[in-house]
């Protein structure tokens, strides 16, 4: 069986990357932006920071701006009829997960018009053509959602998130600059980082994980174990390695899926509209120890990259333990509750767990599982 890696054509990388945008138009030949991003980017001013390079190089534009943090179907379909009144021949995604999904979703559709009920793209749709291009400006250092083939949207009628998974919808050129990120708050910076962390342990364990992405993998828990306490205070450098550490990340997990984390952090975000960084932060060691004895040895790799020393003469059970460890470190210093019991209701755990064994995640975890078994650690953590 051949492995497949699926990549952005082109990315920018550092401070000062989004300047590259006007250049990156010009080329193309594109003729006016539908710009995707969520109402707080442009009331504190981030979305600006493209807008003024569109404004300086005679570009035209035009805002959409309805997105929630986790995105609806509504979002998608009334972007939908925007792009197609708006005359824009691209699309330029400015924010995190929310707005880059939303647009990956707007851009399929308008191209593969049979999936304008955006339902029937969850899983691994039959789309065949491109999505619109699209340009993406992430303001987070997590979700990599500017580099994966992955999106997710909310249904809020069954109060259920949907994994989308097309190659079709991957941005043609992402903009990776710490300089659109110094904005965020601590808290977010936090939750997002996890999130990034998350989709490097997970995409290293996962059953697909290959020489190629366990590259990626480590290489990302490295830099975010680094940068992430440093990022969390605003500090250049920790900025700096976090949007790439994050890209990295993005780079391995979306061409091999991930786990068990992810589906039970996804019905979280869709019944109580917990920040998804937060709930896989939280749900991440518990499903660790949960997997360890389906992980050969990769939990001593994991624990060598967290920054844990000695882990070569350590015994299996120590050095499983010394990841577990060193993730839970981390999220406890970076301010993450340590539990559910502020977010879960016990009336709602049968409804939780069915969720999240029906995601499009689960079959990607290195260790078999059940709706019984997931429960169980949802219960762990109430």
């Amino acid at each position: 069986m051949a492995n497949r890696i699926v990549l952005n054509e082109i990315s920018y990388h550092g401070a000062g990357a989004v300047k590259e945008i006007a250049t990156e138009v010009r080329t193309r030949g594109f003729k006016k932006a539908f710009l995707c991003s969520d109402p707080d980017l442009i009331k504190f001013g981030v979305t600006s920071k493209v807008t003024k390079i569109l404004e300086e190089n005679d570009m035209p534009y035009e805002i959409y701006s309805e997105i929630k943090a986790n995105p609806t179907i509504d979002n998608v379909q009334n972007g939908v009829a925007a792009y197609r009144a708006s005359g824009s021949d691209y699309i330029i995604a400015v924010g995190g997960g929310s707005s880059i999904d939303t647009a990956k979703a707007i851009g399929i559709i308008i191209k593969n018009p049979e999936f304008s009920d955006v339902r029937s793209l969850e899983g691994v749709a039959p789309t065949e053509k491109r999505s619109v291009p699209i340009l993406a400006v992430p303001t987070t250092a997590g979700t990599a959602a500017e580099v994966t083939i992955n999106y997710v949207i909310t249904d809020e009628e069954k109060n259920r998130k949907m994994v989308c998974v097309d190659v079709h919808d991957i941005p043609v050129v992402a903009f990776i600059d710490p300089d659109m990120m110094n904005t965020m708050p601590k808290s977010l910076t936090a939750a997002t980082g996890m999130d990034a962390l998350t989709h490097a342990i997970e995409g290293f364990t996962t059953k697909a994980a290959w020489e190629m992405t366990d590259m990626f993998h480590l290489k990302a828990i490295e830099i975010i174990a680094n940068s992430l306490r440093k990022a969390v205070v605003n500090d250049p450098e920790g900025r700096a390695g976090m949007a790439l550490g994050q890209y990295i990340a993005g780079m391995g997990f979306s061409n091999v899926g991930l786990g068990i984390v992810h589906s039970m952090a996804h019905p979280l975000g869709a019944l109580y509209d917990t920040p998804h960084g937060v709930a896989n932060a939280i749900i991440l060691p518990t499903v660790m120890e949960y997997n360890a004895p389906e992980t050969g040895d990769k939990f001593k790799h994991i624990a060598a990259a967290m920054g844990v020393a000695g882990t070569e003469s350590m015994t299996v059970e120590e050095y499983r333990k010394a990841a577990v460890d060193a993730v839970r470190q981390l999220s406890e210093d970076v301010g993450i509750p340590a539990d559910l019991k502020e977010i879960v209701k016990p009336e709602d755990l049968d409804f939780l767990a069915e969720s999240a064994y029906a995601d499009a995640c689960r079959p990607g975890n290195p260790r078999e599982t059940s709706v019984e078994e997931i429960k169980a650690l949802y219960q762990s953590l109430l």
